[in-house]
Protein backbone atom coordinates (compact mmCIF):
# COMPACT_ATOMS: atom_id res chain seq x y z
CA UNK A 1 0.00 0.00 0.00
CA UNK A 2 1.75 3.37 -1.07
CA UNK A 3 1.31 6.54 -0.09
CA UNK A 4 0.61 8.94 -2.78
CA UNK A 5 2.54 12.50 -2.57
CA UNK A 6 2.19 15.78 -4.30
CA UNK A 7 6.20 16.17 -5.71
CA UNK A 8 7.60 19.77 -4.36
CA UNK A 9 5.09 19.73 -1.74
CA UNK A 10 5.45 17.85 2.37
CA UNK A 11 2.93 16.01 3.19
CA UNK A 12 1.94 13.76 6.41
CA UNK A 13 -0.68 11.01 6.53
CA UNK A 14 -3.25 10.47 9.26
CA UNK A 15 -3.47 7.01 10.08
CA UNK A 16 -6.87 5.50 11.67
CA UNK A 17 -7.15 3.81 14.54
CA UNK A 18 -7.93 0.43 12.60
CA UNK A 19 -5.15 0.74 10.10
CA UNK A 20 -2.58 0.91 13.36
CA UNK A 21 -4.05 -2.16 15.27
CA UNK A 22 -4.03 -4.03 12.15
CA UNK A 23 0.23 -2.64 11.82
CA UNK A 24 0.76 -4.16 15.36
CA UNK A 25 -1.18 -6.96 14.89
CA UNK A 26 0.77 -8.40 11.72
CA UNK A 27 4.17 -7.41 13.24
CA UNK A 28 3.31 -9.76 16.63
CA UNK A 29 1.91 -12.55 13.92
CA UNK A 30 5.25 -11.98 11.67
CA UNK A 31 7.69 -11.87 15.17
CA UNK A 32 5.75 -15.05 16.54
CA UNK A 33 7.08 -16.77 13.27
CA UNK A 34 10.43 -15.26 12.86
CA UNK A 35 11.79 -13.85 16.02
CA UNK A 36 12.18 -10.16 17.23
CA UNK A 37 15.65 -9.56 15.55
CA UNK A 38 14.36 -9.94 11.87
CA UNK A 39 13.57 -6.78 10.77
CA UNK A 40 9.29 -7.47 11.23
CA UNK A 41 8.81 -3.96 11.83
CA UNK A 42 10.12 -2.76 8.67
CA UNK A 43 9.15 -5.54 6.49
CA UNK A 44 5.81 -5.01 7.77
CA UNK A 45 6.02 -1.20 7.16
CA UNK A 46 7.09 -1.74 4.02
CA UNK A 47 4.58 -3.89 2.59
CA UNK A 48 2.13 -1.46 3.95
CA UNK A 49 3.52 1.26 2.49
CA UNK A 50 4.03 3.17 6.00
CA UNK A 51 7.07 4.49 7.43
CA UNK A 52 8.74 1.84 9.76
CA UNK A 53 9.06 4.33 12.94
CA UNK A 54 5.79 4.98 12.85
CA UNK A 55 4.79 1.49 12.60
CA UNK A 56 7.41 0.86 15.98
CA UNK A 57 6.16 3.54 17.31
CA UNK A 58 2.23 1.92 17.41
CA UNK A 59 4.10 -1.48 18.01
CA UNK A 60 6.09 -0.26 21.67
CA UNK A 61 3.04 1.66 22.88
CA UNK A 62 0.66 -1.38 22.46
CA UNK A 63 2.96 -3.25 24.70
CA UNK A 64 2.69 -0.67 27.09
CA UNK A 65 -0.57 -0.71 27.16
CA UNK A 66 -0.44 -4.18 27.08
CA UNK A 67 1.86 -4.19 30.35
CA UNK A 68 4.39 -5.92 28.42
CA UNK A 69 6.91 -2.68 28.66
CA UNK A 70 6.85 -0.26 31.50
CA UNK A 71 5.63 3.24 30.60
CA UNK A 72 2.73 5.74 30.24
CA UNK A 73 -0.10 3.72 28.46
CA UNK A 74 -2.61 5.55 25.94
CA UNK A 75 -5.37 6.06 28.55
CA UNK A 76 -2.80 7.49 31.18
CA UNK A 77 -1.78 9.76 28.42
CA UNK A 78 -5.19 10.83 27.26
CA UNK A 79 -6.09 11.59 31.15
CA UNK A 80 -2.48 13.26 30.79
CA UNK A 81 -3.76 15.75 28.27
CA UNK A 82 -7.16 15.82 29.90
CA UNK A 83 -5.81 17.68 33.01
CA UNK A 84 -3.46 19.84 31.47
CA UNK A 85 -5.94 21.04 29.06
CA UNK A 86 -8.04 21.77 32.26
CA UNK A 87 -5.90 23.27 34.36
CA UNK A 88 -5.01 25.65 31.43
CA UNK A 89 -8.69 26.62 31.36
CA UNK A 90 -8.93 26.79 35.26
CA UNK A 91 -5.63 29.40 34.81
CA UNK A 92 -7.51 31.40 32.31
CA UNK A 93 -11.05 31.73 33.79
CA UNK A 94 -9.45 32.98 36.76
CA UNK A 95 -7.72 35.11 34.95
CA UNK A 96 -10.80 36.67 33.49
CA UNK A 97 -11.96 36.80 36.80
CA UNK A 98 -9.39 38.51 38.85
CA UNK A 99 -9.70 41.03 36.14
CA UNK A 100 -13.54 41.93 36.03
CA UNK A 101 -13.58 41.72 39.75
CA UNK A 102 -13.73 45.56 39.73
CA UNK A 103 -17.47 45.51 38.41
CA UNK A 104 -18.39 42.31 39.66
CA UNK A 105 -18.06 43.52 43.02
CA UNK A 106 -21.77 44.72 43.42
CA UNK A 107 -23.11 41.18 42.44
CA UNK A 108 -25.33 42.41 39.53
CA UNK A 109 -24.51 42.01 35.61
CA UNK A 110 -22.73 44.85 34.84
CA UNK A 111 -24.09 47.06 31.71
CA UNK A 112 -23.79 45.47 28.27
CA UNK A 113 -21.61 48.41 27.14
CA UNK A 114 -18.81 47.94 30.27
CA UNK A 115 -19.05 44.19 29.65
CA UNK A 116 -18.63 44.78 25.55
CA UNK A 117 -15.34 47.12 26.70
CA UNK A 118 -13.63 44.77 28.97
CA UNK A 119 -14.15 42.00 25.91
CA UNK A 120 -12.76 44.37 23.60
CA UNK A 121 -9.93 44.85 26.14
CA UNK A 122 -8.61 41.87 27.07
CA UNK A 123 -10.12 39.12 24.13
CA UNK A 124 -6.38 39.33 22.08
CA UNK A 125 -4.05 39.08 25.52
CA UNK A 126 -2.30 35.38 25.67
CA UNK A 127 -3.06 33.88 28.91
CA UNK A 128 -1.49 30.02 29.52
CA UNK A 129 -0.31 29.72 25.83
CA UNK A 130 -3.37 31.15 24.48
CA UNK A 131 -5.79 33.65 22.97
CA UNK A 132 -8.21 35.07 25.71
CA UNK A 133 -10.82 34.81 22.67
CA UNK A 134 -14.36 36.58 23.06
CA UNK A 135 -16.04 32.82 23.58
CA UNK A 136 -13.79 31.78 26.58
CA UNK A 137 -14.80 35.54 28.31
CA UNK A 138 -18.50 35.18 27.93
CA UNK A 139 -18.62 31.64 29.09
CA UNK A 140 -17.12 33.09 32.74
CA UNK A 141 -19.04 36.41 32.50
CA UNK A 142 -21.85 33.78 31.66
CA UNK A 143 -22.86 36.32 28.74
CA UNK A 144 -23.66 34.93 25.48
CA UNK A 145 -21.17 35.54 22.48
CA UNK A 146 -24.41 36.58 20.69
CA UNK A 147 -25.00 39.51 23.30
CA UNK A 148 -21.51 41.07 22.49
CA UNK A 149 -21.64 40.36 18.65
CA UNK A 150 -25.34 42.64 18.10
CA UNK A 151 -23.38 44.93 20.78
CA UNK A 152 -20.74 45.57 18.16
CA UNK A 153 -23.14 45.48 15.64
CA UNK A 154 -25.42 48.27 17.15
CA UNK A 155 -24.80 51.89 17.15
CA UNK A 156 -24.22 54.27 20.48
CA UNK A 157 -27.68 54.67 22.42
CA UNK A 158 -28.99 57.39 22.98
CA UNK A 159 -28.03 57.51 26.32
CA UNK A 160 -24.34 56.53 24.96
CA UNK A 161 -24.93 59.82 22.66
CA UNK A 162 -25.75 62.21 25.71
CA UNK A 163 -23.76 60.94 28.06
CA UNK A 164 -20.50 61.72 25.60
CA UNK A 165 -22.07 65.03 25.42
CA UNK A 166 -22.63 65.68 29.04
CA UNK A 167 -19.43 64.46 30.66
CA UNK A 168 -17.24 67.37 28.74
CA UNK A 169 -19.81 69.85 30.20
CA UNK A 170 -19.39 68.22 33.78
CA UNK A 171 -15.74 68.47 33.67
CA UNK A 172 -15.20 71.82 32.44
CA UNK A 173 -17.93 73.42 34.80
CA UNK A 174 -16.23 71.10 37.84
CA UNK A 175 -12.93 72.39 36.73
CA UNK A 176 -14.17 76.34 36.74
CA UNK A 177 -15.20 75.91 40.52
CA UNK A 178 -11.74 74.96 41.56
CA UNK A 179 -12.65 71.37 41.37
CA UNK A 180 -14.14 70.96 44.92
CA UNK A 181 -18.17 70.47 43.89
CA UNK A 182 -19.13 67.03 44.51
CA UNK A 183 -22.60 65.77 43.51
CA UNK A 184 -25.17 67.66 44.63
CA UNK A 185 -23.59 71.14 44.27
CA UNK A 186 -22.34 70.22 40.39
CA UNK A 187 -25.47 69.21 39.65
CA UNK A 188 -26.85 72.62 41.02
CA UNK A 189 -24.25 74.30 39.14
CA UNK A 190 -25.13 72.84 35.97
CA UNK A 191 -28.92 73.04 36.20
CA UNK A 192 -27.98 77.20 36.53
CA UNK A 193 -25.85 76.71 33.37
CA UNK A 194 -28.98 75.56 31.90
CA UNK A 195 -27.92 72.15 31.20
CA UNK A 196 -31.09 69.56 32.05
CA UNK A 197 -30.04 66.88 33.96
CA UNK A 198 -30.85 64.71 37.40
CA UNK A 199 -28.73 64.60 40.54
CA UNK A 200 -28.11 60.43 40.23
CA UNK A 201 -27.06 61.11 36.47
CA UNK A 202 -24.73 63.70 37.48
CA UNK A 203 -23.33 61.05 40.20
CA UNK A 204 -23.00 58.57 37.47
CA UNK A 205 -21.17 60.71 35.08
CA UNK A 206 -18.68 62.06 37.71
CA UNK A 207 -17.89 58.55 38.13
CA UNK A 208 -17.30 58.15 34.46
CA UNK A 209 -15.13 61.07 34.07
CA UNK A 210 -13.16 59.94 37.77
CA UNK A 211 -13.74 63.44 39.12
CA UNK A 212 -15.34 63.73 42.86
CA UNK A 213 -15.53 66.73 45.34
CA UNK A 214 -13.05 68.05 47.59
CA UNK A 215 -13.12 66.83 51.34
CA UNK A 216 -12.35 68.07 54.52
CA UNK A 217 -9.37 67.72 56.75
CA UNK A 218 -9.04 68.24 60.70
CA UNK A 219 -8.33 71.51 61.74
CA UNK A 220 -5.30 73.29 63.67
CA UNK A 221 -5.81 75.73 66.38
CA UNK A 222 -4.51 79.18 65.66
CA UNK A 223 -6.16 80.73 68.07
CA UNK A 224 -3.91 82.14 71.55
CA UNK A 225 -5.43 83.85 74.28
CA UNK A 226 -4.21 86.60 76.08
CA UNK A 227 -5.62 86.47 79.67
CA UNK A 228 -4.15 89.48 80.78
CA UNK A 229 -6.33 91.47 78.51
CA UNK A 230 -10.06 92.21 79.14
CA UNK A 231 -12.19 90.46 76.94
CA UNK A 232 -15.43 91.57 75.11
CA UNK A 233 -18.78 90.46 75.92
CA UNK A 234 -19.95 88.05 73.85
CA UNK A 235 -22.98 89.36 72.09
CA UNK A 236 -24.15 86.65 69.31
CA UNK A 237 -24.13 83.51 72.26
CA UNK A 238 -23.92 81.29 69.12
CA UNK A 239 -26.52 82.39 67.16
CA UNK A 240 -25.15 83.24 63.90
CA UNK A 241 -28.49 84.50 62.14
CA UNK A 242 -29.18 87.83 60.90
CA UNK A 243 -32.00 88.88 59.29
CA UNK A 244 -30.12 91.47 56.43
CA UNK A 245 -26.83 92.78 55.98
CA UNK A 246 -24.01 94.20 57.74
CA UNK A 247 -26.00 93.02 61.37
CA UNK A 248 -23.26 91.17 62.15
CA UNK A 249 -19.73 89.98 60.75
CA UNK A 250 -17.51 87.10 62.01
CA UNK A 251 -13.64 86.68 61.85
CA UNK A 252 -10.92 84.45 62.36
CA UNK A 253 -7.79 83.95 61.51
CA UNK A 254 -5.99 80.35 59.92
CA UNK A 255 -2.77 79.81 58.50
CA UNK A 256 -0.94 78.34 55.46
CA UNK A 257 2.53 76.62 55.13
CA UNK A 258 4.53 77.65 52.45
CA UNK A 259 8.24 77.23 51.33
CA UNK A 260 9.27 81.27 52.32
CA UNK A 261 7.61 81.06 55.81
CA UNK A 262 3.90 80.57 57.42
CA UNK A 263 0.85 82.82 56.02
CA UNK A 264 -1.86 83.78 58.05
CA UNK A 265 -4.92 84.62 56.53
CA UNK A 266 -7.65 86.71 58.05
CA UNK A 267 -11.30 86.34 56.68
CA UNK A 268 -14.31 88.99 57.72
CA UNK A 269 -17.59 87.29 56.87
CA UNK A 270 -21.54 88.56 56.70
CA UNK A 271 -23.56 85.93 58.89
CA UNK A 272 -26.07 87.03 56.61
CA UNK A 273 -25.12 86.12 53.09
CA UNK A 274 -21.94 83.99 53.96
CA UNK A 275 -20.43 87.10 51.70
CA UNK A 276 -16.13 87.37 52.83
CA UNK A 277 -16.48 91.38 53.26
CA UNK A 278 -12.37 91.33 54.38
CA UNK A 279 -9.98 89.58 53.88
CA UNK A 280 -5.89 89.79 54.52
CA UNK A 281 -2.78 87.56 53.89
CA UNK A 282 0.24 88.17 56.02
CA UNK A 283 3.37 86.88 57.35
CA UNK A 284 2.28 87.37 60.69
CA UNK A 285 -0.27 87.55 62.54
CA UNK A 286 -0.35 90.69 64.67
CA UNK A 287 -3.14 93.21 65.07
CA UNK A 288 -2.27 95.21 61.67
CA UNK A 289 -3.51 92.17 59.55
CA UNK A 290 -6.57 92.12 61.48
CA UNK A 291 -7.00 95.83 61.00
CA UNK A 292 -6.24 96.02 57.14
CA UNK A 293 -8.91 93.28 56.76
CA UNK A 294 -11.63 95.87 58.74
CA UNK A 295 -10.42 98.26 55.88
CA UNK A 296 -11.60 95.89 53.16
CA UNK A 297 -14.55 95.58 54.87
CA UNK A 298 -15.12 99.42 55.65
CA UNK A 299 -14.41 100.08 51.47
CA UNK A 300 -16.78 97.34 50.63
CA UNK A 301 -19.72 97.94 53.16
CA UNK A 302 -19.38 101.36 53.64
CA UNK A 303 -17.79 103.78 56.52
CA UNK A 304 -21.00 104.02 58.69
CA UNK A 305 -22.74 100.67 59.98
CA UNK A 306 -24.39 101.63 62.93
CA UNK A 307 -25.78 98.40 64.66
CA UNK A 308 -23.39 96.01 63.43
CA UNK A 309 -21.72 93.18 65.91
CA UNK A 310 -18.46 92.20 64.76
CA UNK A 311 -17.73 88.65 66.72
CA UNK A 312 -14.47 87.03 66.68
CA UNK A 313 -12.93 84.14 69.38
CA UNK A 314 -10.42 85.11 72.39
CA UNK A 315 -7.27 86.01 70.26
CA UNK A 316 -4.99 88.78 71.50
CA UNK A 317 -5.52 90.39 67.98
CA UNK A 318 -9.66 90.85 68.75
CA UNK A 319 -9.02 92.27 72.31
CA UNK A 320 -6.39 94.61 71.25
CA UNK A 321 -7.55 98.58 71.78
CA UNK A 322 -7.08 99.19 68.13
CA UNK A 323 -9.61 96.76 66.89
CA UNK A 324 -12.33 98.00 68.90
CA UNK A 325 -11.15 101.77 68.22
CA UNK A 326 -11.33 100.35 64.24
CA UNK A 327 -14.37 99.40 65.05
CA UNK A 328 -16.04 102.28 66.88
CA UNK A 329 -14.85 104.16 63.73
CA UNK A 330 -17.54 102.33 61.41
CA UNK A 331 -20.60 102.32 64.60
CA UNK A 332 -19.65 98.52 65.38
CA UNK A 333 -19.11 97.02 68.49
CA UNK A 334 -17.39 93.27 69.22
CA UNK A 335 -18.32 90.67 70.52
CA UNK A 336 -16.34 87.70 71.52
CA UNK A 337 -17.26 84.28 72.51
CA UNK A 338 -16.91 81.48 75.00
CA UNK A 339 -13.00 80.03 75.24
CA UNK A 340 -12.84 75.96 75.82
CA UNK A 341 -15.74 75.22 73.31
CA UNK A 342 -16.06 74.66 69.74
CA UNK A 343 -19.20 76.33 68.67
CA UNK A 344 -17.75 80.14 70.05
CA UNK A 345 -17.28 81.03 66.26
CA UNK A 346 -18.46 78.21 64.51
CA UNK A 347 -19.34 80.06 61.60
CA UNK A 348 -15.80 81.83 60.80
CA UNK A 349 -13.89 78.31 61.50
CA UNK A 350 -16.07 76.66 58.91
CA UNK A 351 -15.03 79.39 56.32
CA UNK A 352 -11.54 78.52 57.29
CA UNK A 353 -12.13 74.78 56.53
CA UNK A 354 -13.25 75.08 53.31
CA UNK A 355 -10.57 77.79 51.78
CA UNK A 356 -8.35 75.36 52.95
CA UNK A 357 -10.09 72.41 51.85
CA UNK A 358 -11.07 73.94 48.29
CA UNK A 359 -8.08 76.63 47.63
CA UNK A 360 -4.86 75.55 50.15
CA UNK A 361 -5.20 71.70 49.63
CA UNK A 362 -7.74 71.63 46.78
CA UNK A 363 -7.13 69.65 43.35
CA UNK A 364 -6.72 72.84 41.44
CA UNK A 365 -3.13 73.71 43.08
CA UNK A 366 -1.64 70.33 43.43
CA UNK A 367 1.68 70.49 45.84
CA UNK A 368 2.92 72.80 48.20
CA UNK A 369 2.21 76.80 48.19
CA UNK A 370 6.26 78.40 47.12
CA UNK A 371 5.77 82.12 48.45
CA UNK A 372 3.18 83.70 50.68
CA UNK A 373 2.59 86.14 47.49
CA UNK A 374 1.56 83.37 45.75
CA UNK A 375 -1.16 82.89 48.03
CA UNK A 376 -2.10 85.84 48.42
CA UNK A 377 -2.86 86.19 44.87
CA UNK A 378 -4.54 82.86 44.28
CA UNK A 379 -6.86 84.08 47.47
CA UNK A 380 -7.66 87.05 45.35
CA UNK A 381 -9.57 84.82 43.25
CA UNK A 382 -10.60 82.32 45.31
CA UNK A 383 -12.85 84.97 47.65
CA UNK A 384 -14.34 86.39 44.37
CA UNK A 385 -15.35 83.04 43.22
CA UNK A 386 -16.62 82.64 46.54
CA UNK A 387 -18.69 85.63 46.61
CA UNK A 388 -19.69 85.65 43.12
CA UNK A 389 -20.10 82.31 41.76
CA UNK A 390 -20.10 79.40 44.71
CA UNK A 391 -22.80 77.67 45.42
CA UNK A 392 -23.65 77.99 49.35
CA UNK A 393 -26.57 75.64 50.53
CA UNK A 394 -27.28 77.36 53.34
CA UNK A 395 -28.37 80.60 51.11
CA UNK A 396 -30.17 77.67 48.50
CA UNK A 397 -27.73 77.08 46.60
CA UNK A 398 -26.78 80.49 45.01
CA UNK A 399 -23.90 82.80 45.52
CA UNK A 400 -23.48 85.55 48.24
CA UNK A 401 -24.02 88.46 45.79
CA UNK A 402 -26.63 86.82 44.02
CA UNK A 403 -28.30 86.56 47.68
CA UNK A 404 -27.92 89.89 48.63
CA UNK A 405 -28.99 91.40 45.68
CA UNK A 406 -32.24 89.54 46.09
CA UNK A 407 -32.61 90.95 49.63
CA UNK A 408 -31.84 94.42 48.36
CA UNK A 409 -34.27 94.16 45.53
CA UNK A 410 -37.43 91.95 47.83
CA UNK A 411 -36.94 94.97 50.82
CA UNK A 412 -36.21 98.06 47.92
CA UNK A 413 -33.10 99.16 49.80
CA UNK A 414 -31.77 102.12 47.95
CA UNK A 415 -28.22 100.88 49.22
CA UNK A 416 -25.44 99.82 46.11
CA UNK A 417 -24.22 96.57 46.79
CA UNK A 418 -19.87 97.26 46.10
CA UNK A 419 -18.66 93.97 45.15
CA UNK A 420 -15.04 92.85 46.16
CA UNK A 421 -13.08 92.74 43.10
Amino acid sequence: MSVMNNPGRASQRRYSPEEKAAAVRMVRALRKELGTKNGTVKRVADQLGYGPESVRTWVRQADIDDGHLPGVSTDEARRLLELEQENRELRRANEILKRAAFFLRGGTRPPTQEIVAFIDLNRDDIVAGRRLGVESICRVLQVAPSTYYAAKKRGPSARAIRDAELIPQLFELWEANYSVYGVRKLWKAARRAGIDIGRDQTARLMRAAGIEGARRTKKVRTTHRDATVPRHPDLVDRDFTATGPNQLWVTDLTFVATWAGIAYVCFIIDVYSRMIVGWRVASHMRTPMVLDAIEMARWSRGTHLPGLRCHSDAGSQFTSIRYGERLAEIGAVPSIGTVGDSYDNALAETVNGYYKTELVRGPAHPGPWKTIEDLELATLGWVHWHNTERLHGYLGDVPPIEFENTHYTATSTPNVLIGIK
